[in-house]
């Protein structure tokens, strides 16, 4: 049984190292310790600080009061997903561990992962009240073009400019490198982070397969029919909300199994994707027409 247990800790273990490797909104997860329980089990309380500005001194009264205010905004948790696997403890021996040891991993990396990122950008790009341009980017000009409206519309905004994260897709940033300009490289090097997001992740709305439904059976997700595709999406960090709360990696072993002789995987992601929405600004997205 010792040996079980070291298995199942590699293989945990392997999972959420897949996962961090493979996410591309990694970046933008929340500090924990910004969050707090809400009244309800599924819901949390994050803070929103208002504050008045500056008033005249007065060289006999001195200051003018002013007033500042923390709340606690409530927001109820929006993603819960998950799946379970049985692969038969004699066809993953006679394929030498790699039927349920290339699952998992296998399962984060082309399942999970994609999905997680698809509903974070189409969350963050149906936002109202973020800035949104809607053009068809046909070449490394117009791309650069397309950016620079972005940073110049973030900067009126007064969005700070060390935290700014660029999300593009693999063709509009190769179009840019292609340029090979001074212009091109110093705009890129401007953000924290230039991160490529294929196209098949990247789209302002999708439907989510609930797996149990007729013609949903395969779950994961699809192009909203109203969905168009983004081309690349600018976000301050701290202008979105990504919590996860309990993810679940979990592993039985064919001894532990009471139904069957089999390995079985079970992994469930539960958590929250918002915007905060006094700081829509942060964010802008360049959506194309198709």
């Amino acid at each position: 049984m010792a040996n079980s247990i070291a298995l199942v800790s590699k293989a945990v273990a392997l999972l959420d190292e897949v996962y961090k490797q493979s996410s591309l909104t990694q970046d933008l997860e929340s500090d924990s310790n910004i969050v707090r329980q809400g009244t309800n089990a599924n819901e949390i309380l994050y803070p929103k600080l208002s504050m008045d500005g500056l008033a005249d001194y007065d060289r006999n009264s001195g200051y003018v009061d002013g007033s500042a205010t923390l709340t606690w905004e409530t927001v109820k948790f929006n993603y819960d997903r998950g799946r379970t696997f049985s692969i038969d403890a004699m066809d993953n021996e006679e394929t030498i561990n790699i039927a349920f040891g290339k699952l998992g991993s296998e399962f984060i990396r082309t399942k999970v992962v994609p999905e997680m990122d698809a509903v974070r950008f189409a969350t963050y790009c149906g936002t109202e009240g973020i800035s949104v341009a809607t053009s068809d980017l046909t070449d490394g000009e117009t791309v650069l073009d397309a950016i620079t409206n972005a940073n110049t519309t973030l900067d009126e905004a007064e969005v700070p400019s060390e935290s700014r994260y660029l999300f593009i897709t693999p063709t509009l940033y190769n179009q840019v490198l292609a340029l090979d300009t001074y212009k091109s490289k110093a705009m890129l090097d401007g953000f924290t982070k230039v991160i490529k997001v294929p196209q098949s992740r990247f789209y302002s709305a999708i439907d989510l397969l609930d797996g149990k439904t007729s013609g949903e059976e395969i779950g994961g997700y699809q192009k909203a029919t109203d969905g168009k595709n983004i081309n690349f999406m600018v976000i301050e960090k701290s202008a979105v909300i990504q919590y996860s709360k309990h993810i679940v990696n979990k592993v039985i072993t064919p001894e532990q199994n009471q139904s069957a002789d089999a390995w079985k995987l079970f992994y469930r992601a539960y958590g929250l994707t918002d915007v905060y929405e006094n700081k829509v600004a942060g964010i802008y997205a360049s959506i194309s027409t198709t």
